[in-house]
């Protein structure tokens, strides 16, 4: 395959400076373990039943902090004229398509911009195929893939519509898609490992000491040797703030809306109740000044409540 010519997309636009790998940024754990060419390839490999055995050949394009707030492109890369993304989720997330289009958008406007297309020539532009596949190790699927739509999330449902995006979703917790697993080690590996954490949890062990015991137990049957002996407080700062911490930030922003509601709601209830005093002042001939002076208001919050009563 011809090698690509190296991008600088950060060099056309303000949001492609983030697109440079950030090496301070404490990745999550799967991101981390297929970081390195050769195991991203590796899984590529499994995925593809391809034999492709030169690692830069892969071409890494990972973006920064592109797809909301939370959650970060986990890996992105460019082989066989395919524009790979794959993600990693333990919590349930049925708009991993909608985060897909997003993405791939910015992608593919980052790859003409650098390529100098015309997309408004008499040329039909060539653009690499968009794969998404998200990789999932949570609990909210039993079987071993599925397949996510965008239409899905269309008022007219699957199929409607001018656009879609296809996410394929594949099970990584231990037992399932074992042919894959025994096609790519890693990735093996990697669903040992976080299967081990949640099984010590399961007997009762705290937090801590499920992953101290998860790591010592990999390490005598061979799983993830090469980063559990070398980079274990790496690893241990990793699965601290980000493996787990899904759950909580999903609580948090739920709470968060709650307060928001509660909030909303009391506002609501102020101004009605105010403004039913309003009317009874009205009806027995007060001006909107009197009522404001009575109802120790400002007057203009007088008239925006009767505007908005006379509108509906």
């Amino acid at each position: 395959m011809a090698k690509r010519k190296k991008r600088q997309w950060f060099k056309r636009g303000v949001w492609w400076n983030k697109i440079r790998q950030n090496r301070k940024h404490k990745d999550r754990l799967f991101r981390y373990l297929f970081q390195d060419k050769k195991y991203l390839l590796e899984l590529y490999n499994a995925l593809h039943d391809s034999n492709y055995t030169n690692p830069e050949e892969l071409e890494v394009v990972t973006m920064e902090d592109v797809i909301f707030m939370k959650m970060k492109n986990d890996l992105s890369f460019i082989i066989d004229n395919r524009l790979n993304l794959y993600e990693h989720q333990s919590t349930w997330n049925p708009n991993m398509p909608l985060r897909g289009l997003f993405y791939f958008s910015q992608q593919y406007e980052g790859l003409l911009g650098a390529e100098g297309a015309d997309v408004y020539g008499e040329k039909r532009v060539p653009l690499p195929t968009p794969e998404y596949i998200m990789f999932y190790n949570g609990s909210g699927m039993k079987e071993d893939r599925r397949t996510l739509y965008l239409s899905d999330s269309f008022s007219m449902g699957r199929g409607s519509g001018a656009l879609e995006c296809i996410c394929q979703v594949i099970n990584v917790r231990r037992g399932h898609n074992r042919e894959l697993m025994d096609k790519c080690r890693r990735l093996w590996e990697y669903s040992e490992f976080v299967s081990e954490i949640e099984a010590n949890i399961k007997k009762g062990l705290g937090r801590d000491e499920a992953i101290q015991s998860a790591i010592d137990c990999c390490i005598e049957r061979g799983i993830l040797t090469d980063i559990l002996r070398t980079e274990k407080s790496e690893v241990l700062h990793m699965i601290f703030l980000t493996e787990y911490d899904e759950k909580k930030h999903l609580r948090h922003t739920f709470e968060a809306g709650r307060e928001e509601g509660m909030a909303e709601g009391i506002e609501k209830g102020r101004d009605e109740k105010l403004l039913e005093l309003i009317q009874k002042k009205q009806a027995r001939g007060k001006s909107p000044e009197e009522i404001a002076q009575e109802l120790e208001e400002d007057i203009d919050t007088i008239q925006k409540l009767l505007k908005n009563c006379t509108v509906r």
